[in-house]
């Protein structure tokens, strides 16, 4: 049985005022709280508060991964180049990996994730069809050079992270583990207490035929989701696509060039020539892996490019510079045009579809031209979906106009297929005597995030409001300060401890009651029950911490009372009594 957690002994410092360098308000009060601080930029120590609620999410992981037949493993964090040299990661990863020397000059890196290596683990101890379907999971820490680590442990360079991995000989058993892993994750989310949406995604350098993003929406989400208020479409904004329409563009007279001096950006030349942006295309130059390349979409529309870099992955896509123009004669800067362009792959967004005519650069300086029909003057090498996605944007499903929301990745869901099981040529003998290549699939959720995902959801003004799957404790004891409310907060403590609920008890001496009472509400605990002003009676003040709801009760009702609420929680039983008969009950229970 776990002991009582008496705040006079439990190292935990909460702080007044929000942290200088904080910006969202996770990080404002899981600092604040004291359940986290500050290493360095990106690396945080979980203090001991803090240390229950992510075992907390994690046990919640374990059971519901365990319930799908997936067995938990624990691989190593410090993992060899060769894998990643292999996979071709040690370089698209960049320079968010963490790489390292041994003594001997042997490379290392510090994982980030761990497809490479859980193929080779299946490759070394499965042999047959008969040892798959195998599920294996990990819950381990992960690290990322983040560039901008910011917005405490909702992106840090260091963080717990549940990943794991499915390997079927069939592309059906790849569909079926999927959809258990996709199940797994409602069932998680739900008992976490966390308000999600399942989004369509894309794969990106992961690879794979599927995709599916778990997200919390908050202010604080560093991520963009796409929702129909029509139908049940969702989709990360990158996802989101746009039809390909062609258009009958024979009526459009021939391309005309027009003066246009000192109109190097869109909002200069239509302001020029008195027409509207949508009226214009605009051509991004970016580097693919080295290679110039020109993006046309809409000129009233922007270039997502994070979006174009994961059509394009595992390239690297960067923005040219003015260096890149020094021996181009063919790329006029800010005024090229797509017609003509004979050394320069050319990608446009489904939007300048073929038939379709613009207003765009001459490829001299001071001119552009009109009349320019895609498909007539000049061809598109590939059609992406890259555009920036817009409130009102049409639903690629029902053309409702799409609402955006900012939100949390909390998990990510890939059938990876093959890539993998090529790259380390995982084949397993099959039924009909030959070897078959095993297919795979890939599963993560964000320990850590969703720590902090949880904290922007359901925090209030006073404090954090941790629902009760995951909460460092049951109840609050609160000991006003008098040695009689001492008293009885510990009596009552050990009484609920007894009857197997999580107690933290605030028997600190010398500290004020609204300190004790502010720390309660900041603390977050589902229930807080108050030894104060009536005390010599015997009698308690129970408070709900979300609603704000108190009520007074004896002891042996305050225990009754939360030990059947927690009954019910654990077991879904459910019972109607009085306070009389809990209270007989109780006493039978514990004899």
């Amino acid at each position: 049985m776990a002991q009582v957690q008496r705040m006079s002994r439990l190292m935990i410092k909460t702080l007044r005022d929000d942290p200088a360098d904080a910006e969202t308000l996770s990080h404002k009060l899981l600092v604040r709280a004291g359940y986290v601080r500050r290493n360095a930029a990106g690396i945080w120590s979980w203090l001991p508060l803090g240390k229950k609620v992510l075992d907390n999410i994690s046990n919640v992981v374990r059971e519901e991964m365990d319930a799908i037949g997936a067995q938990e493993v624990l691989l190593p964090a410090l993992l060899p180049k060769e894998p990643y040299e292999a996979s071709g990661r040690w370089e698209e990863y960049g320079d968010l990996l963490f790489r390292l020397k041994d003594r001997k000059g042997g490379d290392y890196l510090l994982g980030p994730t761990h497809e490479e290596i859980f193929t080779q683990t299946v490759k070394d101890q499965c042999t047959s069809y008969k040892d798959l379907p195998v599920m294996l999971y990990q819950i381990q820490t992960k690290y990322r050079d983040e560039a901008r680590p910011r917005s405490g442990v909702l992106r840090g360079r260091e963080f717990q992270m549940k990943d794991s991995y499915s390997f079927d000989t069939t592309d059906e058993g790849l569909a079926h583990s999927y959809a258990l892993h996709r199940a797994a994750y409602i069932r998680i989310f739900e008992r976490l207490g966390l308000d999600h949406r399942i989004v369509s995604a894309v794969s990106g350098a992961m690879g794979g035929s599927a995709s599916e993003e778990f997200l919390a929406p908050a202010a604080a989400g560093e991520d963009t989701f796409a929702d129909c208020p029509n139908c049940d479409y969702a989709a990360n904004t990158e996802a989101v696509t746009f039809a390909l329409a062609p258009v009958d563009g024979s009526a459009h007279a021939a391309v005309e060039e027009l003066d246009t001096p000192d109109t190097p950006t869109i909002e200069t030349l239509a302001a020029h020539l008195g027409v509207p942006a949508s009226a214009t295309l605009k051509n991004l130059l970016v580097k693919v892996d080295g290679e110039i390349v020109a993006v046309g979409v809409p000129g009233h529309r922007e270039v997502d490019l994070g979006k174009l870099g994961e059509h394009l992955a595992p390239a690297v896509v960067e923005l040219v510079t003015a260096e890149d123009f020094v021996g181009r004669d063919d790329l006029v800067r800010g005024y090229v045009g797509p017609q003509g362009l004979e050394k320069v792959r050319y990608l446009a967004d489904p939007r300048v579809a073929p038939g379709t005519a613009w207003i765009t650069g001459a490829n001299q300086e001071g001119k552009h031209a009109k009349n320019v029909v895609a498909g007539r003057d000049f061809e598109v090498d590939q059609y992406l979906d890259v555009v920036v996605v817009e409130e009102g944007d049409p639903c690629p499903r029902c053309g409702t106009g799409l609402t955006l929301d900012r939100a949390i990745e909390i998990g990510h869901i890939f059938q990876l297929g093959r890539k993998y099981a090529d790259t380390f040529q995982l084949d397993v003998l099959g039924q009909q005597g030959k070897p078959v290549r095993v297919t795979m699939g890939s599963y993560g959720i964000g320990v850590s995030r969703a720590v902090a995902a949880l904290t922007e959801q359901t925090a209030d003004d006073k404090g954090l409001c941790w629902p009760r799957e995951i909460a460092p404790a049951d109840v609050h004891v609160v000991a006003a300060g008098k040695a009689l409310q001492t008293e009885l907060a510990l009596d009552v403590s050990e009484k609920l401890n007894a009857a197997g609920l999580r107690v933290l008890v605030d028997d600190r001496p010398g500290v004020s009651p609204g300190v004790k009472f502010t720390d309660s509400e900041l603390i977050g605990v589902p229930k807080i029950l108050v030894a104060g002003r009536r005390s010599a009676d015997g009698v308690l003040e129970l408070k709900d911490r979300r609603t704000g709801e108190r009520e007074e009760l004896t002891v042996d009702e305050a225990v009754a009372r939360l030990v059947l609420e927690l009954k019910d929680r654990r077991t879904g039983e459910r019972e109607e009594l009085t306070v009389d008969e809990a209270v007989a009950r109780l006493s039978a229970d514990l004899g």
